[in-house]
């Protein structure tokens, strides 16, 4: 593993990019300039330099997204983002929110929360695997839509499985059909590419710290301009009924939210520029082919089936292999205890994956690694079966 612009330990082998990213060192070292010019004088930086360092690092992000700076406002994560619009809703009892049964966990606890405190009901439509088609997944997905449906809520780029969902297709329909698109983006910025404007979704979040290299704990939550008014703070603070209103109730409401360290978010345009100076979209596609190019080997050794045609319309620089296995939190330990070697092993509808991400710093030499660990267990442990 090649970690020489990145902090990750390089005794450990890192397959594990899709949960929490890693961020490059000259991106870090900006993050920490901002942390160290908030410390030499806060009130001065959060009063008045703040409100101008947010325009600033909105404005390319907003170009790398295709949308307005106006339109969205920053968020730690995808959670924060997906619990501010699902509180705003005023959705009816019976009222449905149509998702997939590949959704991540911490969404489908949110949806739960919400259905049981406003009689809502969470309708995770199954997607069959393995996927044959673009248009298998979206004839299914339809099959769970009825005269209740008001909301549609879907993963751009699913966790557990890492399947790329037709999202484009299934806002469109849902736009005809005059209900609200909802779509948790959450491993899609600097992954695949992302249009909002073409998308056209009314709700759309995403992380920078994933796959765009940003520090920890900086996302973004979009809203298209006719919710922007119905969308109550998560918190309450002095941007309601601010004394000093900008242009955009929208904005004061949700970016000025009392003493915060914006710092991950402000790194946005150095994490940018680090993209487009270091040719990332490169980058990625040769992650892509290496991801494509081990997926079968790695289910051939475990006996089991990739769970997508391996292409770039179903996956980009993840892959989760089916494995049989009864304790996937006992084969993670030992992976990373015994082997280190950090990848999730993951639950999801009575199956169990296990998922490697490639980014830059990783090379084939990573997998080779993974595939004679998995060959040592598959010889000594009952931890996996054939």
């Amino acid at each position: 593993m090649n970690t020489s612009q990145f902090l990750l330990d390089p005794t450990i082998t890192f397959l594990n990019h899709g949960s929490f990213g890693a961020c490059p060192q000259p991106i870090f070292d900006e993050y920490q300039r901002f942390q160290r010019e908030l410390e030499l004088d806060p009130v001065h930086f959060i009063q008045k330099k703040l409100p101008v360092y947010l325009k600033q690092a909105k404005a390319p992000l907003a170009e790398f997204v295709g949308c307005n700076p106006k339109d969205f406002f920053f968020v730690p994560n995808p959670t924060v983002a997906i619990n501010t619009v699902m509180r705003s809703l005023q959705l009816q009892p019976g009222d449905e929110i149509l998702a997939t049964n590949h959704e991540y966990g911490a969404m489908d606890r949110t949806w739960h929360f919400y259905c049981k405190k406003t009689g809502a009901k969470y309708v995770r439509q199954p997607i069959t695997l393995p996927v044959v088609s673009k248009e298998q997944m979206i004839a299914e997905f339809w099959k769970g839509y009825t005269s209740k449906t008001k909301v549609i809520f879907l993963n751009h780029i699913s966790s557990s499985t890492a399947l790329i969902f037709p999202v484009k297709e299934i806002c469109d329909k849902a736009q005809e059909l005059g209900l609200i698109t909802i779509v948790d983006g959450a491993h899609v910025p600097g992954h695949i590419d992302l249009d909002l404007a073409d998308l056209n979704p009314d709700f759309y979040t995403g992380t920078l710290h994933k796959w765009m290299l940003a520090p920890k704990g900086s996302s973004f939550l979009y809203v298209k301009k006719e919710f922007q008014d119905d969308i109550d703070p998560l918190v309450v603070s002095w941007g309601y009924e601010s004394l000093a209103p900008s242009e955009s109730r929208f904005l004061d409401y949700h970016e000025y939210q009392g003493t915060n360290d914006h710092s991950a978010f402000l790194c946005t345009p150095t994490v940018i520029n680090f993209l487009k100076e270091n040719d990332w979209k490169a980058k990625s596609e040769a992650c892509k082919q290496i991801v494509f190019d081990n997926y079968q080997r790695f289910c051939d050794l475990l006996q089991t089936q990739p769970i997508a045609p391996i292409t770039a319309e179903f996956l980009g620089q993840m892959a989760s292999i089916p494995v049989k296995t009864s304790k996937p939190a006992e084969l993670k330990d030992l992976l990373y205890d015994q082997y280190k070697i950090q990848i999730p092993v993951m639950p999801l509808n009575d199956k169990v994956y296990l998922r490697y991400s490639i980014n830059a710093y990783n090379t084939q030499e990573d997998l080779e690694v993974l595939y004679r660990a998995l060959e040592d267990i598959l010889k000594t442990t009952d931890l996996i079966e054939r």
